[in-house]
């Protein structure tokens, strides 16, 4: 195989990764209809419990996965970690003697 080949292999799957990246959040910063922009404490809470909002999620058009009116990083950061908490981090796959 010749080098064109790896270079349009290369684009070819630099292009499809960009296609699967995230847009800008529009509604960032903007209240919902209870007034509230979630912040740390809720998108950690939001990752701990993220199993079964995915599940009820399929079913229910009320519940969502993610919630949009947030507060940018530092939701992202709560949601991540909570999701780190609920599966057990860097040590969930340790083996034990």
């Amino acid at each position: 195989m010749n080098a064109r080949f790896y270079l349009l292999v290369c684009c070819l799957v630099l292009v499809l990764a960009l296609a699967c990246a995230g847009g800008p959040n529009m509604s960032e910063n903007i209240k919902d209809y209870d007034g509230r922009v979630a912040g740390f404490w809720r998108g950690l809470w939001h990752g701990i419990i993220s199993p079964v909002t995915f599940i009820i999620s399929l079913f229910s058009d009320r519940v969502h996965f993610y919630e949009v009116h947030n507060n940018g990083n530092w939701y992202n950061i709560g949601y991540l970690l909570g999701i780190l908490i609920l599966f057990g981090g860097s040590h969930g796959n340790k083996c034990k003697k």
